[in-house]
């Protein structure tokens, strides 16, 4: 039962929650205290285990046609598991939140909220924001931005202008980043009667706008102080990776799975580049 719920929570996606909540705090003036640990142990496991194990269960009809589906990029657990997965989720994460509530103050409270909200959205019956074209995408930007958001209020959002761009910068290319995501998924998609962005969009614009959106995340931090706009140039090898598929084909959208093999590398590469940036910043 470990391993399902290890194979369900993605370890190799734990970085890209933990990363900016982590980041945020320290950067807005935070110190390695217990919120610190909380809240990056919270984003690294438990808020994984319970965004995509949920996500898995809710999805399981549509994952079984799609063949990308069982391995990283998203597990098959049998239908046996899923009520152990979405226990575990509620069991793992409950301790975290009650923390938060109790040591936190009602602007944080609020933007935990939100964040568990949309986690939720995003799967569960009834509200499936991921079938909601172009909710789809701003949803999933929030799951990965939101515990940015959420370090910042705890620490009472201690940011200026340039902070907000480097968030709506952030915001901008996760969107970019689930379009891009979802372009793979068009033909199975769409024979499991599911809508997404890219299969409302079709491939060709979904990969153009994403294409586009990356260039103008990183034209955001352009007018930001110093070393912050090295950032922005961060964003060029997502932007020519997705631009490689300019030319795509609904018909031929599954040859995009090329480009999201490389985004996931790609994520670790950055993510250390960007940690450099970090210290000069800390430094500077």
């Amino acid at each position: 039962m470990i391993r399902e719920l290890v194979l369900a929570s993605r370890p190799v996606s734990w970085v890209n929650t933990a990363f900016p909540f982590g980041a945020a705090y320290l950067l807005a003036g935070g110190t390695v205290d217990v919120l610190f640990v909380l809240g990056v142990v919270f984003f690294l496991v438990p808020y994984n285990l319970a965004m995509y194990g949920i996500n898995d269960v809710f999805d399981y009809e549509s994952d079984l046609r799609n063949p990308r589906k069982g391995g990283v990029e998203g597990h098959l657990a049998s239908p046996e598991q899923h009520r152990r997965i979405l226990l575990a989720s509620a069991v793992a994460c409950l301790p975290f939140l009650l923390a938060f509530v109790v040591l936190g103050t009602a602007l944080s409270t609020a933007v935990l909220a939100l964040s568990v909200f949309a986690l939720l959205a995003y799967s569960i019956k009834g509200l499936r924001f991921k079938e909601i074209p172009v909710l789809d995408s701003i949803t999933s930007s929030t799951h990965f931005s939101s515990p940015a958001w959420f370090a910042l209020a705890l620490l009472g959002w201690p940011i200026g202008a340039d902070g907000w761009l480097v968030l709506a910068a952030f915001f901008l290319w996760g969107i970019a980043s689930q379009a891009f995501g979802a372009v793979q998924d068009i033909v199975p998609d769409r024979e499991g009667g599911l809508a997404s962005v890219a299969t409302v969009l079709g491939a060709r614009t979904t990969v153009r706008l994403t294409t586009a959106m990356y260039l103008v995340a990183g034209a955001l931090l352009v007018p930001t102080a110093w070393p912050v706009p090295l950032a922005g140039l961060l964003t060029l090898p997502y932007a020519i990776n997705a631009g490689r598929f300019w030319s795509i084909s609904d018909r031929t959208s599954a040859e995009a799975h090329r480009g999201w093999s490389v985004f996931l590398w790609l994520n670790y590469v950055v993510g250390f580049l960007v940690t450099l940036l970090m210290i000069w910043v800390a430094l500077g």
